[in-house]
């Protein structure tokens, strides 16, 4: 968890006030801020280095920062064209305009932590994690899990694999994606749940699973429907698909609920992921075949 924001700027700088702007606006929010003045890095450190994210408007002094283990991103002014932040994943400018939450987000990102994307009455909905793995094993167990969508790597050392690359490279590409969903009274992984964008469509697509045990009780409806309202007010979707079996009759029923309307009737591939993961891909792939969906379409015009 972040608690500290460490700025290392120049002395005199451009950036020397709106720092300390941002500064006092991190303190009332919770988090404890210092401003270094340094032209090198020399020096710089702090104790509680797993909690602290360090923003430097240098690039050598966030190479010192990195090589000594510290979290480190850039910060300089708009209009600065000069100076360069290559290989790092976040800079921030107009600094006294970025959130808390900016902050945390990145913090979490560099620390490998999960995002928390939102809650509902009853769950939590974050980024997945590896450690999530075998939860979704116990919930693809049951049979009718993959009655109407693909299943996991035959083996979870496969399934592991492709979730640190899409952790790297879908949620921190995207940021989005398909999320874990947590039960908050049992703290258990119950679903999945999520955005996607599927090969030779144009729309972000909407999916989502929920294991046996917590179907018939309205999650899959509470949860969609929070992540329907973060894809319009978060995302900026303007248009989201939806694609449903089409004898999945009950997911069918639950799309048109969160104001999804029927489009059309598409044929998809299906067993696309292979059966194992390999050196950042799928292989070992089954004859294809096609099915039958239903695709729907939300649009953010036509809701209440």
């Amino acid at each position: 968890m972040l608690k500290q924001v460490i700025f290392c700027i120049h002395t005199g700088g451009e950036l020397e006030q709106p720092v300390c702007g941002a500064a006092r606006y991190l303190q009332q929010c919770g988090l404890k801020t210092e401003i270094c003045h340094t032209a090198d890095g020399d020096g710089i450190g702090c104790e509680d280095a797993m909690e602290t994210l360090f923003l430097a408007d240098d690039m050598k002094i966030i190479e010192k920062l990195r090589k000594s283990g510290f979290y480190a991103i850039g910060i300089q002014k708009s209009e600065d064209t000069q100076q360069r932040f290559s290989g790092v994943k976040y800079v921030f400018t107009d600094i006294e305009e970025v959130e808390a939450d900016s902050y945390e987000k990145a913090f979490q990102r560099l620390a490998g932590l999960p995002w928390k994307i939102l809650e509902t009455d009853r769950c939590i909905v974050r980024e997945t994690t590896v450690n999530d793995v075998n939860d979704f094993y116990r919930i693809y167990a049951d049979p009718s899990m993959t009655r109407y969508m693909e299943g996991l790597f035959g083996h979870p050392e496969d399934e592991i694999r492709y979730t640190k690359d899409y952790i790297e490279k879908v949620y921190g590409l995207l940021g989005f994606g398909v999320w874990t969903v947590i039960e908050k009274k049992s703290g258990n992984v119950i679903g999945r749940a999520g955005f996607s964008i599927r090969n030779g469509f144009d729309d972000v697509e909407l999916g989502f699973l929920i294991g046996v045990p917590w179907q018939k009780k309205g999650y899959a409806t509470e949860v969609c429907s929070a992540i329907m309202d973060y894809g319009k007010e978060v995302l900026q979707f303007r248009e989201v698909q939806t694609l449903v079996k089409k004898e999945n009759e009950v997911s069918i029923h639950i799309c048109e609920k969160l104001g999804f309307r029927r489009y059309d009737e598409v044929d998809i591939e299906e067993n696309i992921y292979g059966e194992s993961y390999q050196n950042g891909r799928s292989v070992n792939f089954s004859p294809s075949h096609y099915g039958k969906y239903v695709r729907l379409i939300w649009e953010s015009d036509r809701q209440n």
